[in-house]
């Protein structure tokens, strides 16, 4: 569908806008445990069976003294299955987190991450263990994944999308234009991300890619970016990165490039989530959410080629010309 637009010039690179939003997993928070309560429940649940396989083993002597031990038996009592069950699948997240914790301590290179352990507040959810507990738009808490959307401001085309398990958007610049790149085959001219995209090494890869950045350094509220005085010229000599970046949001073209932002990527998240209706996701799983996310791209990107050809603003693409199905052309309805 991306090379359908593209065909249909509505794909220009100019200006590419990278956001994110959160959506809803198919799992509530309530569904959650955090680490240090795992530990306390696993200590409580142990004790509990115990207990109640002592029991079990009084009864079960008192019952062979009474009918003799060819007896027919009884299953394990429900009290007890439940309790096993429930105490099976905490050691199990337990377990997850704790391998999570290692994995991540070997890749930030720490000492013996063989004995690294897992915030006390590091949370599993028993329902989608790969969702998060997020904060959202409205700073509330919920289970869930953080959607990435790249967005063409020429035309509103999605040229890259992704779903990731981490909450916040530190990192994810770069992977996503290099997603952009490897999508449509070009390289945008500019490319702009809030606050919350901002880190030195990124900014730098995409001036070694020759890429123009346009990223808050810091937030900034509206009404700020309002009353900042606005500068012209370059940069003062051994400025640093985030000197340099908060210099050129203050130029004319600086303003007016990353004001391009929000009237970009922001109105399709609410797109997504308000016309395609993606406001949560119906399965479960990172790479089904992923692939529920991809299916929602297609679906916006579809929309758009179809009213951009029926207004006239894009020529239709040959390969979706009747001909191109062996089909006659459709007479103009008089």
């Amino acid at each position: 569908m991306l090379q359908l637009c593209k065909a249909a010039g509505l794909v220009k690179l100019g200006h590419v806008a990278i956001g994110g939003t959160k959506v809803k997993a198919n799992a509530s928070k309530h569904k959650a445990m955090s680490y240090s309560r795992m530990v306390d429940e696993e200590k409580r649940l142990k004790a509990e069976v115990e207990r109640l396989l002592a029991q079990s083993a009084v009864e079960d002597t008192e019952e062979d003294r009474r009918y003799g031990k060819d007896s027919a038996g009884e299953d394990l009592p429900e009290e007890l299955r439940h309790r096993e069950s429930r105490l099976k699948k905490i050691q199990e997240a337990k377990a997850a987190l704790e391998a999570r914790a290692r994995d991540e301590a070997k890749a930030s290179g720490a000492e013996k991450p063989q004995e690294a352990k897992p915030e006390a507040k590091a949370q599993r959810n028993f329902t989608d263990p790969e969702s998060q507990i997020m904060v959202d738009s409205q700073k509330a808490f919920m289970q869930g994944y953080n959607a990435q959307l790249a967005v063409d401001a020429e035309h509103q085309i999605i040229v890259a999308e992704d779903v990731v398990q981490q909450s916040n958007d530190k990192g994810l610049l770069v992977p996503m234009v290099e997603a952009v790149c490897d999508n449509v085959g070009a390289t945008p001219e500019a490319v702009s991300g809030d606050a919350g995209f901002w880190t030195e090494a990124d900014i730098e890869r995409l001036e070694w890619y020759e890429i123009e950045a346009f990223v808050a350094p810091e937030k900034v509220r509206h009404r700020e970016w309002r009353e900042r005085p606005q500068t012209d010229g370059p940069p003062p000599e051994g400025a640093s990165a985030k000197e340099r970046m908060r210099h050129k949001l203050r130029t004319a073209e600086g303003r007016a490039e990353y004001n391009r932002r929000k009237v970009t990527v922001e109105p399709v998240c609410r797109q997504m989530k308000d016309v395609i209706g993606l406001r949560h996701f119906l399965l479960r799983g990172h790479a089904n959410a992923r692939g529920e996310w991809r299916l929602g791209c297609t679906a916006h990107n579809l929309l758009k080629l179809y009213r951009a050809c029926r207004s006239g603003v894009a020529s239709t693409p040959e390969m979706l010309t009747p001909a191109a199905f062996g089909l006659k052309p459709v007479p103009a309805t008089p």
